[in-house]
Order: structure tokens, then C-alpha cells, then sequence
């Protein structure tokens, strides 16, 4: 392990909150304690997880650079700061978010995206005959899984519809949301929070397969609930249940919370935001969302449920994904405040340029993102005052990291490309040799990565595919708003097949990976000229993350040890005292508890 000891700074002045400084005093002496007192036994009782999406250890740098008292800073300073981070391959949402709970990659896990398919499975809905051939499949766990998954735009019904706020219509008659901060009253219920009729079915049974039951793996969820101890975990999507893991149910995690992110965006006087967009395009709106599952962790930490009416006790994990950087990165304009007025009205500020921009040569967050860290900042700050208030410094550690980077961070470098023509063509050439296929590409979700799933998932079809990528050009958009052409389809790399399969460490008949995988040139994004970045892919914007690990006995460091996000996983279990080997990840990835955190025992 490559590391050097950081000198620990005294918080000069009290930061944010009154009881910043107080509590980060605990806390550095917490961390204090030697490494040899935890490999002699000392645990935590608790694991704070946090993932703050999107962000990179390029961000973390900045914001303490600018924000030496700040909430981040003391966090890293007093604990073990790991500045050569990398998330899972791909890097989105999923298979981001289940490395982190499993400890594997998607050769074990079998996730490879948030939305993806399989011809290992048959397509939702369609007949089936139990013990038949699959026929292939989409695998989309997200929000059209959701038991509302279509509640008319409150503002003007023909614009379409949102999913619920709420999901599975608990809470808000038909999905209308008049109070979003109800929300908190929000459970989960795996027999009714989501719809079975849009999972894919296994074709040896001829039932839906549900999304922890997708899994390959096993979670920490599932250790840490056989063990005896209560769970948490708040997140973007219901469907997040994954988290789970096969076999349980539904049920090892205790107290999940997962209001639907992709619903409208409503202030909290019930009014929908003027905007008219769900809660992860106004940045104003992510930060109102993320405040609930912030709440959330506060009344977990005061030892309640979620909703903060039931005593039940701190769980033994729990914790949060924080969505406003993600959103700060990718939206070109946004408002970053919601103002309430005298009248009990709100109003949102001015929009104002998101992602990164160049100050004095040098690449720095814009005003939307940086105002995206400080809030993030802040709400750790309240976090950790509850932490300390509780009396819990001494018996918990936290984790920061991110299931996903984003990419591009330099704006020069955006160019935007629609991958539907691209499909179109490739489709149309394959017909015109094989006329009774019309749609070579069935499925695929590109962002900023290419997967392809094929209808002939022969060598001969994938190499096709593959040939057709790197030998067409294709017209995009820069951030200027010029058209330009790319080369290769916009990809840096193809593989195809028993390539793509290789790539991935999975034999070539496993059924789940994509038939034809790309990276893409830094700076391609599929997708119309809206965006700034993406995540995904596989460039170091999209991979390269932050990972801080602060708590007692915990060393004060900086380690440049290449790690993963995966590594997350088995150090949670080895800081509650558990083992490591206990998830099936571990076991076939080989993969480690972070250098320098946990026993010798578990730290090999």
C-alpha cells in the first residue's frame, strides 16, 4: 500500500452548523486510535453509507481547496482518503449502485446496466411455455416498474404523464401529489410498491423474475440482516429493492425509502415547479428531493424509521444516494434555489449555467455545481452534528463515494450524437442481406458507451455490427451548437461477441452481457444537444470517483493504492465485525477489504 499520514488541521472557526466543530473533535479522536487497536478487535456498530452520484475526486479536490472548513474537508482529513477511486465497468446507476452492496462486477452480479436485456430471459408480458427456450428479453428495473407508473402532468395533462411520486399509490389518491413532504410516510411493500407484469419472466418457470431475485450475487443487506442486525438503505428508484438480493423476498432491508425521482417535481406548498419536469432535470428541485432522504438518515440516526415516528433503533447500515451533483454536471442551465416568499408562495431563482467552466486556464465547477457541493456539504454537516449529538461518534464510520462519475467534465469536449440513425442503418444494412430480419438491434442503451443487443447473436451478426460501427461516420453536435462528424460512430474501441464476452470475464453463452460493447471518444454523449455529460461510460470522468472512509480506528491518510468501488462492500462487513467471505462477490472476485481499514484477518 502506497500511502503517506496526512497532519490532521484544527477546524480554525465553527463551520455551517454550531455543533460542527464539537463534533468533529469526537470524531478526530476517533480516528486516532491506532490501526493495531482495530485489528485487535475494535469495530464499528454502524456504517454510514453515502453516495454522492457523480462526483470525482477531481470535485473533492476543488471543493476543499476552496472550503478548507468545510464538512468534506474534516471528513477526509481525519480519515483514509483514497485518490485513485474507480467505480464498476460500465459505471451507471447499475451496475454502480451493486458493486457497492455486493462487492462484485457485473460477470458475477449479472448487471451490467440500469436498463438492459438478456437471452437468458423472455420479454414481459409475452406467452411462455414453463421449461421452453428463452426467447430474449428486456431487463428494465426502473420506473416503469413503479405500481403508478403514469400519473398526468399536473399542469397540463396533455404533456403526458410522470410516475408517482409515491410509487405504489399509497399515499396520494391516483398519484396527485398535494404534499411532497407526505412522502416521508412512504413504505415499501414487496408484494405491492411495484408492478411484476413489467419484469421479465423466467422461462423455466414462466414468472416474473423480481429485481433482487435478477441478482447474482447476495448483498450486504442480506449479511448484515441474517446477522440480527436492522438495515437502511434510501434511494432514486423502488425498484432499488434490488438491493435486497436474491432470495430474500424483499425483505432484508429493514427500512428502505425510495421516492421516485423521475416523478414531477412539486414545491412544498403542493405547487408543481413552473419548469415542469421531474425532480432530476431543476436543480432547485433535486436539492427539495434530496432533503427527504436526508431527513431520512437524520431520524435513523435518532434511532426511528425513516418516516421519523417509530422507535426501532440505529440501524447497523444504512444510508443515502445524493443526486444534485449528478444533476448540477448534466443540465445546461438550472435553477439552483427555491425561494419562499411572504405569502407562502415559492419561486425558484434565476437558471444558471450548470456543469464545468474555465477560470484563469483551469477546469473548476460552474456556479450550479459548486452550488450543488455546498449543499451536499451542508447536509453531511447536519448529519454528522446528529451523529455526534446521538453520542454515536465513537461507534460509527462513514463511507463517501459515488456510484458514477460523469463525463465530459471539459465542456470543449461535449459533442452530442443521436444513436437512433446509427441503429437505423445498421438495422437497414443486415436487412438487405438477410430480409426476414429487419432488426438486428433489439435493445441497447448507449449514454456515453455503446451496447447493442442482437436479435442473431451469432459472431457473424456481432462482427457485422461491430464492422458497421467503426466504418461509419456520424454527424453530432459540439457544445457550440456546430454540427461536426465523428469518426467511427463516436467510439474509441468496439468489441464484439466472444471479444465482448472477454472483455466482461464471462463465457461467451452467459447471455447477459451486451452482444456488441463501445467505449466511446471522451466527450461523445448519445443523446439530443440538452445534456453536458452523461454517465456510464467508461472514461475516467465516468470512473474515476471519490472515496473517503472516516470512523474509529480508522488511520489518517492518503492512499494512492488503486481501488475499487467494489472494495466497498467487504469493508463494511469487516468494519461491523462480520466477514467479508460471507458475500458470494468476494468469494468469486477475490476482491478486498480497502487497504489499511480493517483487521488483519480480513486485510489480506
Amino acid at each position: 500500500m502506497e500511502s503517506r499520514t496526512r497532519a490532521r488541521t484544527a477546524v480554525a472557526a465553527m463551520s455551517l452548523a454550531g455543533l460542527a466543530a464539537a463534533s468533529f473533535a469526537g470524531w478526530g479522536g476517533a480516528a486516532s486510535a491506532s490501526a493495531e487497536s482495530l485489528h485487535a478487535g475494535e469495530h464499528s456498530r454502524h456504517v454510514l453509507l453515502i453516495s454522492i452520484d457523480g462526483m470525482h475526486q477531481s470535485d473533492l479536490d476543488w471543493y476543499i481547496s476552496q472550503h478548507p472548513g468545510s464538512t468534506l474537508a474534516e471528513l477526509t482529513h481525519h480519515g483514509s482518503e483514497y485518490v485513485n477511486a474507480v467505480t464498476s465497468n460500465p459505471s451507471d446507476s447499475d451496475p454502480g449502485g451493486t458493486a457497492l452492496m455486493t462487492g462484485g462486477n457485473p460477470k458475477t452480479t449479472g448487471v451490467f446496466y440500469d436498463v438492459e436485456y438478456s437471452h437468458t430471459v423472455d420479454e414481459a408480458g409475452s406467452a411462455c411455455t414453463p421449461g421452453k427456450a428463452a426467447t430474449g428479453g428486456d431487463v428494465i428495473y426502473d420506473s416503469p416498474d413503479d405500481a403508478l407508473p403514469a400519473v398526468p402532468d399536473f399542469l397540463n395533462a396533455a404533456n403526458g404523464a410522470f410516475p408517482s411520486f409515491d410509487e405504489n399509490g399509497s399515499l396520494y389518491p391516483a398519484g396527485v401529489d398535494k404534499n411532497p413532504a407526505a412522502i416521508m410516510n412512504l413504505k415499501f411493500d414487496p408484494k405491492s410498491s411495484l408492478n411484476p407484469a413489467t419484469f421479465p419472466v423466467d422461462p423455466a418457470t414462466c414468472k416474473p423474475i423480481t429485481p433482487w431475485d435478477y441478482l447474482g450475487d447476495n448483498t450486504i443487506f442480506q449479511v448484515i440482516h441474517k446477522a440480527g442486525l436492522r438495515t437502511a438503505w434510501s434511494d432514486k428508484h423502488e425498484v432499488y429493492a434490488s438491493f435486497n438480493g436474491p432470495g430474500s423476498n424483499g425483505q432484508s432491508i429493514d427500512d428502505l425509502f425510495s421516492p421516485e425521482i423521475d416523478s414531477q417535481a412539486v414545491m412544498p406548498n403542493g405547487v408543481p415547479y413552473p419548469q415542469d419536469d421531474d425532480w432530476a432535470h431543476i436543480d432547485a428541485a433535486t436539492k427539495q428531493y434530496d432533503g427527504y432522504k436526508v431527513q431520512a438518515v437524520v431520524n435513523e440516526l435518532d434511532g426511528l424509521d425513516h418516516s421519523g415516528k417509530t422507535k426501532v433503533g440505529v440501524p447497523a447500515i444504512l444510508g443515502m444516494n445524493f443526486q444534485t451533483v449528478s444533476v448540477a454536471q448534466k443540465i445546461k442551465s438550472t435553477p439552483t434555489t427555491l425561494i419562499k416568499n411572504a405569502d407562502g408562495s415559492y419561486t425558484t431563482s434565476a437558471p444558471q449555467a450548470g456543469g464545468y467552466q474555465r477560470v484563469n486556464g483551469k477546469l473548476v465547477p460552474g456556479p450550479v455545481l459548486s452550488s450543488a457541493l455546498d449543499y451536499v456539504d451542508t447536509q453531511l454537516d447536519r448529519v454528522v452534528s446528529t451523529i455526534h449529538k446521538e453520542g454515536l461518534t465513537g461507534k460509527t464510520t462513514i463511507v463517501l463515494t459515488a456510484k458514477h462519475g460523469q463525463s465530459p467534465q471539459d465542456p470543449a469536449k461535449l459533442v452530442t450524437v443521436k444513436d437512433g440513425p446509427i441503429i437505423d442503418a445498421i438495422n437497414a444494412a443486415w436487412a438487405q442481406t438477410h430480409p426476414s430480419n429487419t432488426k438486428l438491434i433489439v435493445a441497447g442503451t448507449d449514454d456515453d458507451l455503446w451496447q447493442s443487443y442482437l436479435s442473431d447473436n451469432s459472431q457473424t451478426a456481432d462482427d457485422f455490427v461491430k464492422a458497421h460501427l467503426w466504418s461509419h461516420t456520424a454527424q453530432g453536435i459540439n457544445a457550440a451548437g456546430a454540427t461536426v462528424t465523428v469518426e467511427h460512430s463516436g467510439l474509441s474501441q468496439v468489441w464484439a461477441g466472444k471479444d465482448a464476452a472477454s472483455f466482461f470475464g464471462v463465457a461467451v453463452d452467459n447471455g447477459h452481457y451486451p452482444d456488441v460493447f463501445g467505449e466511446v471518444q471522451e466527450g461523445v454523449v448519445y443523446s439530443g444537444p440538452t445534456k453536458l455529460a452523461e454517465h456510464g461510460g467508461m472514461n475516467t470522468g465516468d470512473r474515476h470517483v471519490l472515496m473517503v472512509v472516516d470512523g474509529p480506528g480508522v488511520p489518517a491518510q492518503v492512499t494512492s493504492t488503486p481501488v475499487e468501488t467494489t472494495q466497498v462492500a467487504p469493508t463494511i462487513l469487516a468494519t461491523l465485525g462480520l466477514d467479508p467471505s460471507s458475500l458470494t462477490a468476494v468469494q468469486k472476485e477475490g476482491t478486498r477489504v480497502l487497504p489499511g481499514i480493517a483487521g488483519s484477518r480480513h486485510d489480506r
